[in-house]
């Protein structure tokens, strides 16, 4: 029998086919029945592998959210893509992360961008992403935050782009306020447990906020400060 690692191409291909088929399926909700080639490539090259526990490695590939520790997820591929390619970046973008979790999706902006400020509430968390981008040469152009993520990162704001990993009740005010204008923000929101929406948010150059519900999706909850969901 062949090791799960010895057929890693064979994975990666599959999942590519697997994020274009469902990307298909849901172009009804997103009006994205492609995703954009440079968005797929880079899912291509990023070792998915290298940002879940050794025990989920065979399923890296997969596509399906996976636990990673801290009560957080590693969101499927499908997701990842999909957010990423909804922020329309042309490479000269400052992206706004908030939730580094492993560092997947940090990974995947990280080579589409020119610059990334991501944030983590969880230390632990944060220092390990750091880690990994450092041993894949992906952290270059990247700014590692611990804190509450509800409230941005208004240091290095405005941002062209913001992408949030969990769940709101609503879109945090903070971070409309650091959205540039012109600029895109990716972010679901709704209750644990209950049905959230991928919303996208785009920011006229006039100030005027449009916000467009795209597709149902289960994410962990924004946790702020206070320790409640956002």
């Amino acid at each position: 029998m062949k090791a799960w690692w010895g057929n890693l191409n064979e994975r990666r291909q599959w999942m590519l086919e697997t994020i274009r088929d469902e990307a298909r399926l849901c172009a009804s909700y997103t009006g994205r029945p492609v995703l954009s080639d440079k968005v797929m490539q880079v899912m291509g090259e990023i070792p998915r592998h290298r940002f879940v526990p050794a025990s989920l490695r065979c399923s890296a590939y997969d596509n399906c959210a996976l636990p990673v520790g801290c009560g957080q997820t590693i969101s499927q591929p499908f997701i990842v893509a999909l957010m990423t390619d909804l922020l329309d970046l042309n490479g000269t973008e400052r992206v706004l992360e908030v939730g580094t979790g492993t560092g997947y999706q940090t990974a995947v902006l990280s080579k589409l961008c020119a610059e990334v400020h991501t944030v983590e509430r969880i230390a632990e968390l944060s220092l390990q992403a750091r880690e990994r981008l450092e041993e894949l040469g992906l952290s270059d152009h990247v700014h590692f935050h611990v804190a509450d993520g509800s409230r941005g990162w208004p240091q290095a704001a405005p941002f062209d782009g913001i992408l949030v990993t969990a769940a709101a009740k609503e879109v945090p005010a903070p971070l409309l306020e650091q959205l540039a204008p012109g600029g895109r923000m990716v972010i679901p929101v709704g209750q644990a447990g209950r049905t959230q929406q991928l919303c996208r948010v785009c920011k006229h150059t006039d100030g005027k906020l449009d916000m467009q519900a795209l597709l149902p999706v289960a994410f962990v909850p924004l946790i702020s400060e206070g320790g409640s969901g956002s």
